[in-house]
């Protein structure tokens, strides 16, 4: 391999950004040199952006939702060719723990994220593990194939929830992660699904990429108009994708009797207070969901059936990634995903 340096895009202080350049090394036995051709903005991205990440403190480099060509293998890798459209599940595990012998990687003692180990996608080649590279299929672009990674997220978070045939769901955040959960409910057979937001325009999308109904919980009470929709029984199940308290406990008193709330959104403020007595009165449940854990190949046949495009906002050049951060960090720019293409 001749030469060549790598751009990496690095927050160093909150809300400011610098390329680190790097000589671009052999992959090892088991690696493979991904040149990526599409990275898209994350939520935690944004949190790092302010510097609010409560797991990752600055500096870090950014980037782990993106696809892009394989451009060399390792000597042992024997699934991926060079030239291959690929995308690619961004986390690293020790493979040794408990969790991971049992075949729970993703609450691997260990676990971390490329971007937290220096290998960020806001890059322009990165250099990851084969079992974690996925064949990009040829009715997703690379862009799309870019946002399989938060799809698995969402797939992540709703298969844990178990929402099966006829329930009822509430998604509090009509970003990326929430109108993707609304998508993967209502494809796992939710008969309803509430989404609510402070945003027209994104409650408008959310209702064609998978939403029943939408709620302005800027103008309406969320809790009135969720028992008015299901008939004052509350909601099966529901999801908090914002990571404030004030959602935080709008998700757990409007679940019915029994009903289980699921947490995916980071809080930069870690402590919420919560009225404890809902939990035995109601006997209600309350669980996290972060990453993901063998739904890469779920997500990616899901991308088939689902329009994925639409969520795509905004592109810009890797040279403007800084531009690229600010646009999804400001309420007025109305983005969803911004993607940054090297």
């Amino acid at each position: 391999m001749n030469r060549r340096i790598n751009r990496v895009g690095e927050v160093y202080e909150p809300f400011k950004v610098r390329f680190l350049e790097r000589e671009i090394r052999e992959p090892g036995p088991d690696e493979v040199l991904v040149k990526v051709r599409a990275s898209a903005i994350c939520g935690s991205d944004l949190h790092i952006a302010r510097g609010l990440h409560p797991s990752a403190p600055l500096p870090v480099t950014i980037g782990h939702e993106f696809s892009g060509d394989i451009a060399a293998v390792g000597e042992a890798v024997t699934k991926i060719r060079c030239g291959q459209r690929v995308t690619v599940e961004p986390c690293i595990v020790c493979g040794k723990c408990d969790a991971c012998r049992h075949g729970d990687y993703g609450y691997c003692e260990n676990i971390s994220f490329t971007y937290r180990n220096g290998d960020g996608a806001m890059a322009d080649y990165v250099i990851v593990k084969e079992p974690y590279v996925y064949e990009l299929p040829e009715y997703l672009s690379y862009e799309t194939g870019a946002l399989i990674e938060p799809l698995s997220v969402a797939t992540h978070a709703v298969r844990r929830a178990q929402v099966g045939l006829g329930e009822s769901v509430l998604v509090i955040g009509a970003g990326a992660i929430g109108m993707m959960v609304a998508a993967m409910c209502r494809r796992s057979g939710a008969a309803q699904v509430i989404i609510a937001d402070i945003s027209d325009s994104r409650l408008s999308l959310a209702g064609q990429i998978g939403a029943t109904e939408t709620v302005n919980s800027a103008t309406a009470d969320l809790a009135e108009a969720v028992f008015r929709l299901t008939g004052g029984r509350g909601v099966d199940k529901s999801f908090e994708c914002v990571g404030r308290e004030s959602c935080f406990l709008q998700a757990i008193l409007t679940l019915r009797r029994n009903g289980l709330a699921t947490q995916i959104g980071i809080f930069e403020k870690p402590m919420v207070t919560f009225p404890a007595g809902r939990l035995i009165t109601h006997e209600i449940r309350i669980q996290g969901a972060q990453g993901y854990c063998w739904d890469f190949p779920v997500a990616i046949a899901a991308a088939r059936d689902l329009p994925m495009e639409k969520l795509i906002t905004h592109t810009f050049p890797l040279e403007q990634l800084k531009e690229a951060l600010d646009t999804a960090l400001d309420p007025a720019a109305g983005s969803i995903k911004v993607v940054v293409k090297p």
